[in-house]
């Protein structure tokens, strides 16, 4: 089977459910508007791509490639980044709502999240250095073994971090986030 090469390309308002985005490499590609929700996209790379406004609930995202690629207002909801190809994994999200995703053991060193809606999301054993969650919901998000060393969580709200079981050394967060870190000890704390 050939595989598709699209370099510099636009997409746009396109359900990729109902006509399959071919297998290949997309680079330097633009999807605006398009629908990938519950399609398969495994096996495909994506390098430098931008996604906006796009819906990826539930897609099939096994062996994907995402090389430094920008996903904007983007619905991206239960997707398992962990079943990603990791060499060279680099995003960034802007205005997305990632709930019920997963995240587990991936090298995410400096990936920003900015307004996104992280809830119930999996971060577990992720390596989060210097990542920035700026204005970002991390309800009932789950933190174990994950590296947060220099994180920046300064305007993330809602986050549960115990520190006994994270690598939590120069972790920024504001006055407001202290309770996310002391939940575990269930004090009252008035501000």
């Amino acid at each position: 089977m050939i595989k598709q090469f699209k370099e510099g390309e636009s997409f746009n308002g396109i359900d990729f459910l109902q006509t399959p985005l071919a297998k290949g490499e997309y680079d330097t590609c633009t999807f605006s508007k398009c629908r990938f929700a519950d399609a398969d996209l495994s096996q495909i790379v994506f390098t430098e791509c931008q996604f906006e406004e796009c819906d990826f609930s539930m897609a099939k995202i096994r062996s994907t490639a995402f090389k430094t690629v920008d996903f904007k207002n983007c619905k991206m909801l239960g997707l398992r980044f962990d079943e990603c190809h990791t060499l060279l994994l680099s995003f960034s999200f802007e205005n997305c709502q990632l709930d019920f995703s997963s995240f587990y053991k991936l090298k995410m060193k400096g990936t920003i999240f900015t307004n996104c809606k992280l809830q119930e999301v999996e971060f577990r054993e992720a390596d989060l250095t210097n990542a920035r969650f700026d204005n970002c919901d991390l309800s009932r998000a789950l933190f174990e073994n994950t590296i947060l060393q220099g994180a920046d969580l300064r305007t993330a709200a809602n986050f549960v971090i115990d520190p006994d079981q994270n690598k939590i050394r120069k972790m920024k967060v504001a006055v407001q986030g202290l309770p996310g870190l002391l939940a575990k000890h269930e004090l009252v704390i008035d501000f």
